[in-house]
């Protein structure tokens, strides 16, 4: 048998290609957008993808099973659990099968069967795998998101991400009911998860790939509990927000939709291009390094660093009805439309090299800023209410060690809709853990119009380790360092 592992990190996915040697067919699980990294791995093993499975209609990307099966023919096995809302629509035009608790199907001599695992979403499935060639015993299980390394899906997705109403509770008591069943498992089993640490599908992911159910019944906080009700108040607490995009990632994962065949390939721009475009209602993003869009940039261009949170916060702020395009290095254009097709932006249709920036300013066009401050430096305006103090922090961040004094709290994804809760009457200070969100944050301000903004080098965490007071509640806390956070 092969296992190889994929990993992308900026979308914290894991997805898995399972193949039998001795037929030298592979199937690949939960597989993401870009199906060459799989297709080159199996012609490299010599092996040939024949099918594709799908543990649950995901939220967090595009799923590349259609791609797989119009490129290479691979049938499709997905779930046939829960209601009308959560069928496979698209079915219909590729092979599959539908499947239910306790189906088995095989690839060459890899059995897999289907346990229905609930919670995270109501169609949900777990599948158990059994290299039969070696033994009659399963040897693993591919949890998607029902069980993570260190945690379990959350089941509030639905209700925050796709606004169906009164779904979180359900799913969450749907989820103690499937961890019941998980732990009469072997103890011996791996376990694969589809996400890990930095996924917004759980809270608290490990960073490690993989674990063991005995290992998870061990030290997993939500299989610890025994009673219902806690396990509930535990589950729905201190989850992250839901990117934006995840809604549209439901309804594309689940309907018909474009199938790429390969890469979009965005065509170099001159400036008067990338000038008229911007003024056409492009959307562009520089995706340089914060302390280079700070330092100078082109006035309503959005920063978005090529970074491990790239796709999320581009599935947070760009919108998937408008041309895209961006400042980027040639080399990286590749990577950075990979990012973005993962998530179903596909409308990137030109970009231009950073020095764009320079030509710009040459050109006789002023370029845009804004200052990066110190806490020492701040300190007392903060203190005194004169700046508006903005934490773009999730609300867990902010419930867990507090927040500056007279701060305003406004999540960075929600800061378009919010923008108009903000007083623009003083300078707009924003902080975030470190400084990297907030340094987004004020690129986003000013692309709005907000131009008076500042951010905080180091954030909290450098404001702590200042010594500088801290608020909970409206309360002074001891610093974080001091509490031994």
């Amino acid at each position: 048998m092969l296992l190889r592992y994929f990993y992308d990190r900026r979308l914290a996915h894991a997805s898995y290609l399972v193949g039998c040697q001795a037929t030298g067919e592979a199937i690949v699980v939960d597989p993401g957008r870009d199906v060459d990294v799989y297709l080159d791995a199996a012609r490299a093993e010599g092996m040939r993808i024949v099918a594709a499975v799908e543990t649950h209609i995901h939220a967090d990307f595009l799923s590349g099973s259609r791609e797989l099966s119009e490129r290479v023919g691979a049938h499709l096995y997905l779930s046939d659990e829960g209601d009308e809302a959560w069928k496979y629509t698209f079915a219909p035009k590729y092979p599959h099968t539908l499947l239910k608790d306790g189906d088995t199907f095989s690839i060459g001599r890899l059995r897999f069967t289907v346990m229905h695992t609930p919670g995270h979403t109501p169609e949900h499935i777990s599948l158990l795998l059994t290299d039969t060639a070696a033994s009659d015993v399963p040897m693993g299980i591919f949890t998607g998101d029902f069980v993570f390394v260190g945690s379990v899906g959350r089941p509030d997705l639905l209700e925050k991400a796709a606004g169906i109403s009164g779904t979180a509770e359900a799913g969450a008591r749907q989820m103690f009911r499937s961890l019941q069943r998980f732990k009469e498992l072997p103890d011996f089993l791996q376990v694969w998860p589809a996400h890990g640490a930095g996924s917004a599908c759980g809270k608290g992911l490990g960073a490690v790939p993989s674990s063991t159910v005995g290992y998870e019944k061990l030290t997993n906080p939500g299989l610890q509990f025994e009673d219902e009700e806690a396990f509930v108040r535990w589950l729905l607490a201190d989850q992250p927000e839901p990117p934006r995009y995840f809604a549209m990632m439901k309804r594309l994962n689940k309907e018909d939709r474009a199938v790429l065949h390969s890469l979009p390939q965005p065509t170099s721009v001159s400036l008067s291009a990338l000038k008229a475009a911007l003024e056409a209602g492009a959307v562009v993003v520089d995706t340089r390094p914060t302390q280079d869009f700070g330092a100078g940039h082109i006035p309503g261009t959005l920063n978005i660093p090529l970074d491990e949170g790239f796709t999320t916060w581009a599935g947070w702020f760009l919108p998937y009805d408008r041309d895209i395009y961006l400042i980027v290095s040639p080399a990286m254009v590749t990577d950075a439309v990979r990012a973005l097709i993962s998530i179903g932006l596909d409308r990137v249709v030109g970009y231009a090299a950073p020095t764009v920036i320079q030509e710009w300013e040459a050109a006789g066009h002023p370029l845009e800023q804004y200052p990066t401050v110190f806490p020492q430096e701040v300190v007392q305006q903060v203190l005194n209410g004169e700046v508006t103090v903005i934490d773009v922090r999730s609300a867990a961040e902010v419930h867990m060690t507090g927040h500056l004094p007279n701060a305003q709290h406004i999540m960075l994804g929600y800061l378009p809709e919010r923008v108009q809760d903000i007083p623009q009457d003083k300078p707009i200070l924003l902080y975030c853990r470190s400084g990297n969100r907030s340094a987004i944050a004020a690129a986003v301000l000013q692309a709005l119009g907000v131009k008076n903004v500042q951010n905080l080098a180091g954030g909290i965490l450098y404001w702590n380790r200042l010594g500088l007071p801290l608020r909970r509640d409206g309360m002074q806390v001891e610093s974080l360092q001091t509490s031994g956070r």
